[in-house]
């Protein structure tokens, strides 16, 4: 019996350990795929943000509406049709989706100074970088606020749509400043549910469920760091 409960605890002790190895495998995937994203995007809105001809072919024209609300589609259709993607293919569209923001967001070139971008990512990516380690350590379950955030996210994204046409810069500075709290809380919230997901997945053993799960999670983070970076460069962007 003694013998028995050694081997059984032996067992146990293994699989923990072999879960722990997997979900740290898991988290370097999803930072690795939403760093690859980054550099897509980043790439596409500078070589687009500092060409006067595109931009204003772009931003000029009524292809500025496709470009800004054609992401905020692509998203939606990738999160309802997940499940009936194939692995490589929802990685194929989460690349293509990171080129159309940087399509979307490549104005910034334009009226920000490029040394006041750089700063501003920097500051994001080490307050995100705080804020992705405390979702990941935290003992406290960040559940809770999930809906509490996701309602605030869809606030956001209304009274952003009504402020194109509203042009208030008192609206505009309460949606940057409550878009930066929110995401922040995002940030944690969205770290701590992509690990908890593992681990209540992870004994399933099915790789291509864990794959998308991987790239869903990486897409959560994604948009987390370039809405807080967005919502921060509005309040330390100098202008050109």
């Amino acid at each position: 019996m003694a013998e028995f409960e050694t081997i059984r605890r032996t067992g146990a002790g293994v699989q923990d350990a072999a879960i722990d190895v997997g979900l740290r495998a898991h988290m370097n995937k999803v930072y690795g795929l939403m760093s690859v994203a980054m550099l897509i995007t980043g790439a596409v809105a500078f070589l687009v943000g500092t060409n006067d001809a595109l931009l204003g072919m772009i931003f000029g024209s009524p292809l500025r509406w496709v470009v800004m609300f054609a992401p905020l589609a692509v998203v939606f259709g990738m999160s309802a049709m997940i499940s009936r993607m194939s692995m490589a293919t929802a990685q194929l569209v989460f690349w293509a989706f990171s080129g159309l923001m940087g399509l979307s967001i490549s104005y910034i070139f334009a009226i920000y100074t490029g040394v006041s971008i750089a700063q501003t990512f920097l500051v994001t990516a080490i307050a995100f970088a705080g804020l992705s380690l405390y979702g990941y350590t935290t003992k406290k379950d960040l559940s809770g606020f999930g809906t509490f955030l996701i309602m605030g996210v869809i606030g956001l994204i209304v009274a952003s749509i009504v402020n194109i046409f509203l042009q208030s810069g008192a609206v505009a500075f309460a949606i940057s400043s409550l878009g930066v709290l929110i995401f922040a809380g995002l940030t944690a919230y969205d770290t701590q549910k992509i690990k908890t997901t593992y681990l209540a997945h992870a004994h399933h053993g099915d790789t291509e469920w864990l794959g998308k799960a991987a790239i869903m999670g990486a897409l959560s983070l994604y948009l987390d760091f370039l809405n807080m970076f967005m919502f921060l460069l509005s309040f330390l962007g100098n202008r050109n």
